[in-house]
């Protein structure tokens, strides 16, 4: 997919049935998420959808078709709020062609914009190398190892890691 038909913003309320395209999918796998994979559209919106008045959703459109979503929030409240957290959705049918970094990279801008001084992910799960490679690429560094805590859907229990780096 050319990169130059390619558009990230902010997320709208009517984008949210793509947005859910993507998510149900994700979820229902098993792989990379600790959201119950039988989590219904209207829980998962209050989840993903701007859930808390300083968090952002935002989409990757390829022409109109929605085909990446991240949420962007502090990963903490009060004196932890100055690190960023986010999560990210690539939809399977798109997986492997460098929408991931694309997003990424538009994360970390947008989290420099709005003053955060770090970004943090608390629970990659250590199967996704996909993603741990993305984000090492990007600076991220394991800074902590969560042992046996996601309950993968092939692999049985599997660590966590958590990665870090500052903007």
């Amino acid at each position: 997919m050319p990169k130059n038909d390619l558009k990230v913003r902010l997320a709208k309320p009517e984008d949210w049935q793509g947005i859910w395209e993507i998510f149900s999918q994700v979820v229902a796998s098993g792989q990379t998420y600790v959201y119950d994979p039988a989590t219904t559209s209207k829980q998962a919106k209050k989840l993903w959808l701007n859930p808390t008045a300083d968090a952002r959703t935002y989409v990757m459109l390829d022409k109109e078709k929605i085909v990446g979503t991240y949420l962007l929030k502090p990963n903490q409240i009060g004196l932890g709020s100055h690190v960023a957290n986010a999560g990210f959705m690539i939809h399977p049918d798109t997986q492997g062609q460098g929408l991931g970094q694309l997003l990424a990279e538009h994360c970390l801008d947008q989290a420099r914009e709005l003053g955060y001084k770090a970004m943090q992910f608390n629970f990659v799960i250590e199967s996704n190398h996909g993603a741990i490679h993305l984000w090492e690429k990007l600076g991220f560094e394991i800074v902590g190892t969560l042992p046996k805590v996601y309950r993968h859907a092939q692999q049985g229990l599997v660590d966590a890691y958590v990665m870090h780096r500052f903007l």
